[in-house]
């Protein structure tokens, strides 16, 4: 992926997601998109966030997720297709690419 600041600095960042929880169902989210705040320089992205959400879904949905890690916030957003049920928590990661 690639992160982008409103400064015109770009950082490319490899993305991998870890989740549990208990939940049943199949989706796909398409189009995401994620905004930071409390970055004071774009290393502060790098890291690991983590969530916790309860959710519910249908077909053609919409998805929202804020994650964090320490000061600094991650709000995911997308739309998505299919159904799901369940609680989860989860941890994503960016690291250097």
């Amino acid at each position: 992926g690639m992160v982008s600041c409103s400064n015109g600095q770009t950082q490319a960042v490899k993305i991998s997601a870890k989740g549990g929880g208990l939940t049943v169902g199949k989706s796909r989210i398409t189009n995401g998109v994620g905004e930071f705040a409390g970055v004071h320089r774009i290393g502060d992205v790098l890291g690991t966030y983590v969530a916790a959400e309860a959710h519910a879904g249908a077909v053609k949905s919409a998805k929202a997720q804020a994650m964090t890690k320490g000061e600094v916030s991650l709000a995911l957003a997308g739309k998505g297709e299919g159904w799901d049920l369940g609680v989860a928590f989860g941890k994503f990661t960016l690291s250097p690419r």
